[in-house]
């Protein structure tokens, strides 16, 4: 099923739901389904899942509580990115800002560097990383393949 097909369903989920590779959800429509995803796979927002009966969902990232990081200089941005790369930290990269999910040690550590932080509601689509999992080595970088097709029973 290739990217841009049409979803027959709906399915808003919190970032940590859509990390859980085996989990009973509720559709936004109401119905019942069971995700079952390869170890390691996250749920990207516009991901489509789809059943052996032809069910197509489309994923949707739900408002969550997030932490807004902003600095100055695009220097200090990136150090704080580092940092918080350097702890395995979840992170959505914006244009110049960095978000994740609200931590008050992180808060005290990015604001030590020079960060403003702001608390805010808003999806949570952080980065998987250089190889689009945890090493799997053979997909793609997720970030290259936006509404991707993954099962759902």
């Amino acid at each position: 099923m290739p990217p841009g097909s049409p979803a027959t369903a709906t399915l808003t989920l919190p970032y940590e739901a859509r990390r859980k590779s085996r989990q009973k959800v509720v559709l936004d429509g109401g119905g019942e389904a069971g995700v079952i995803l390869p170890w390691g796979e996250t749920l990207r927002h516009g991901d489509l899942i789809a059943s052996s009966t032809g069910l197509v969902v489309r994923v949707v990232a739900a408002s969550e509580p997030v932490m807004l990081i902003r600095c100055s200089h695009p220097r200090e941005l990136a150090r704080v990115a580092y940092h918080l790369g350097n702890r395995h930290v979840a992170v959505e990269v914006m244009e110049g800002t960095l978000k994740i999910s609200p931590d008050h040690v992180l808060r005290a550590m990015v604001e030590g560097l020079g960060a403003q932080v702001e608390l805010a509601t808003q999806p949570f689509d952080p980065e998987t990383g250089a190889y689009g999992g945890h090493g799997h080595g053979t997909a793609a970088p997720r970030r290259f393949r936006p509404g991707g097709s993954k099962q759902v029973s």
